[in-house]
């Protein structure tokens, strides 16, 4: 069997605050295979985002380990790390395109084959006729596909995703859901996604990691088995209620 692309065992952080440390993360383990979709899902501030910071390599980790790659596909930090945050996080002076551009500018890649790349890659995403236009010109949805876009153009091997479409209106939210697993097919990136939302985490995980109150602990982690391609449809099922229903136990809501 294939060694888990990421391996995180015991994973502990804790933040000193006013001379006070503050254990934010306790004994978190997961496993992650190369090309998942897996859903990170939990309370509001039990975590999540913190364990997203030390895979970033953003944050260090207090104790236990952090493993990202193995032989059949190493890993370069920092080269092979794409981020979506809540906000698109566009800069306004510069074109759709161009924002798409910037971690390959930051890269040193080479200009006229990435950019080439980034008016694919806005075609992919639906915005090929967007890459002349600025952020306030398009809406929260598109900035949002713009900005996985831009985490995508310099070809990383993940891609963090934390709560990308918390900030969108429900019917939005529900349509990038459907944009991202759209993606995610032809990509076939490895991603990881946090969300404190129970139903997106089942309909867009091919597995679930489920994440308590703080200190964070890891709970549960499990796979998804629904029909692919996944539609909005599947949430009427009596399976997918079944697994929402495993993660209202997992966090004493049911």
């Amino acid at each position: 069997m294939t060694a888990p692309f990421i391996r995180i065992e015991n994973l502990r952080k804790v933040f000193r605050v006013s001379g006070r440390e503050l254990v934010a993360v306790q004994d978190v383990t997961l496993d992650i295979r190369q090309g998942e979709l897996v859903s990170l899902v939990g309370p509001s501030g039990c975590g999540k985002s913190t364990v997203l910071s030390i895979l970033a390599g953003l944050l260090s980790a207090d104790g236990g380990t952090v493993e990202i790659g193995n032989a059949e596909n190493p890993f370069t930090p920092g080269r092979d790390i794409g981020m979506v945050f809540q906000k698109a996080l566009l800069l306004k002076w510069r074109t759709i395109l161009d924002n798409v551009m910037l971690p390959a500018e930051i890269l040193g890649l080479p200009r006229r084959e990435t950019r080439e790349r980034a008016r694919d890659l806005l075609q992919m995403v639906g915005l090929g006729d967007f890459a002349e236009a600025y952020p306030q010109q398009l809406s929260g949805g598109m900035q949002q596909r713009a900005a996985i876009a831009r985490a995508l153009v310099h070809d990383p091997k993940l891609i963090l995703m934390d709560e990308p479409f918390g900030a969108l209106d429900a019917l939005t939210r529900e349509k990038m859901n459907l944009e991202l697993l759209r993606i995610w097919r032809e990509s076939r990136k490895t991603i990881l996604f946090v969300t404190h939302g129970i139903q997106e985490a089942v309909f867009l995980g091919s597995q679930v990691a489920v994440m308590t109150a703080g200190p964070a602990r890891m709970a549960d982690q499990f796979h998804i088995e629904l029909p692919e391609p996944r539609h909005l449809d599947v949430k009427t099922t009596e399976a997918f209620g079944a697994y929402a229903r495993r993660i209202y136990g997992l966090l004493g809501l049911s």
